[in-house]
This record gives structure tokens, sequence and C-alpha cells, in this order.
């Protein structure tokens, strides 16, 4: 997945010149140039997106866009020099950001303890041919937990009722399948649960808590970031939304304590 991005937007490089000269009577006086293009961003009762642009550049749109978010945004290289001109009020994060590009990815942390919505960490508006970006764009880590057991038959379908009765009644069953998961947990560590988890879906799992919680868990079917809400407050889920195919998928598993959050 070696994709060359050739845009990041976001407030690091929006260091403003401090070395700038006085201006001149005659400067001030002069009216500044209308900019083609207004953002405004309202983030009560939720966050909503409203924008204007008459052949805006749409790497300025991204950089205000960014800059008001809080949150980076990477562009495709046609992208980068595109005249974008359109109209929309008060959209949500991610239809707004669909009718900016072809093509768009967001990834989001989630902390299962604040109850507060999915954090976006950073946005893609790619061309439409350009492919995923990285899956450790913004979301890494330095750690992983290892899952030291295992089953050669683990994801086998029972061959016959007797097997299927023996599968049932064993401690901890996790299943993923169709983009849902399903958790089956009789008095089972919640760090085995995590690790099996991150096993299933094939996603790293940083064990930065040692917890003596155990689960009881009967979960069946559900997407992945609903199920792990049920399963302990001190878990944080990293995924990412292709918004253009209307998938999730997990990126990354953390066991710690849970964030805090400032009013």
């Amino acid at each position: 997945m070696g994709i060359i991005l050739t845009a990041l937007v976001c407030l690091a490089s929006l260091t403003p010149s401090l070395a700038q000269k006085p201006a001149t009577p005659e400067a001030a006086t002069k009216p500044a140039a209308k900019l083609p293009y207004v953002v405004k961003i309202k983030t009560r009762p939720l966050l909503n997106i409203s924008i204007k642009a008459e052949k805006a550049k749409m790497s300025e749109v991204a950089q205000e866009l960014s800059k008001k978010l809080k949150v980076p945004i990477f562009l495709g290289p046609e992208r980068e020099n595109e005249l974008l001109t359109l109209e929309f009020s008060e959209l949500t994060l991610e239809p707004a950001l669909q009718l900016l590009s072809p093509t768009v990815y967001v990834d989001y942390e989630i902390d299962t303890g604040s109850g507060v919505p999915p954090k976006a960490l950073a946005a893609y508006l790619f061309d439409a041919n350009q492919g995923e970006p990285p899956l450790t764009a913004v979301v890494n880590g330095s750690t992983q937990s290892v899952l030291i057991e295992g089953n050669t038959e683990d994801g086998v379908e029972p061959a016959n009722d007797d097997e299927k009765k023996k599968l049932e009644e064993q401690p901890l069953r996790i299943a993923f399948r169709d983009s849902l998961l399903t958790v089956k947990a009789k008095k089972q560590p919640l760090t085995l649960v995590l690790l099996k988890i991150g096993e299933e879906l094939g996603i790293p799992v940083d064990i930065q808590q040692q917890s003596d919680a155990v689960v009881d868990a009967d979960i069946s079917k559900l997407p992945v970031e609903d199920a792990v809400r049920q399963l302990s407050p001190h878990i944080r889920l990293f995924l990412r939304a292709d918004l253009t195919r209307a998938e999730r998928r997990a990126l990354r598993l953390v066991l710690a304590e849970p964030m805090k959050t400032t009013q």
C-alpha cells in the first residue's frame, strides 16, 4: 500500500508568519480581498458543516476545514489544485466530506467509557482510483500483545451435531462474519477476550492496563464498535470508515484507562 500522500493539511502546517511588515496607511485603508469560499462549523447540539465555494482551490478549502475541525486532511494529487464550486448547509461530517471528493476515508477513535461520539483522527479526500491510504497513516502503536494459545480447528465448522454441541459448550467463542462480531464468553478474562477478538479480526491489540475484569457476554452479530462497548468502559477502538463503499473496518484495539474528557 505504498501510496504517496501528496498533500497533508493539518494545523501543524498552519504556522503564522510573525515577521510580517507593518501595514502602511494606504494598505490599511484598502479593503481585504473577498475569499472565494466560506467554511462554517457548529459543534452544538451536533457537529455540522456549511461550505460555500465559488471556483475556490480545493487545497485552500481543505486547509480551512482542517483548521476549524482540528483534524488533519490528506488530499489526493488531483484534488490539490481542483477548483471547487458548491454550496451546502449544516451537514454532519461524513455527508459533508462526501460532497468534496469521490473517494473519502475517515479514521476514528472510540472511547467506550466516555459516551461521546467517535473522535475523527484524520480525513482522506482521495482521487477516484487512488486506492486506500496506509492502515497506519495516523493509527499506530509501538506495542502489541500476543496471544500464545490457539486451536488448529478454530474457524472450522462442526461436522456433526456432537461437534456442534461441543463447540457451543466452549467458554469463549469469537466469530466475525459479514462485518459483524459475535462474542460468547462465560467468565473469561477481559484481556483474553480482546486478544481473541484481535486474532479473529486480524488487528493488533495493545494491553496497556492489566485487568482482572471477567467477561460474561452473549453478543450476537453486532458491528465491532457496538460489540466492544458492551465488553468494558476501558477499551479504545480505532477504526476506518470507507464512505465510498459504506464500509467500516477495525484497525486497532487498546485496553487502557478511560480517556479524560474536558468540558
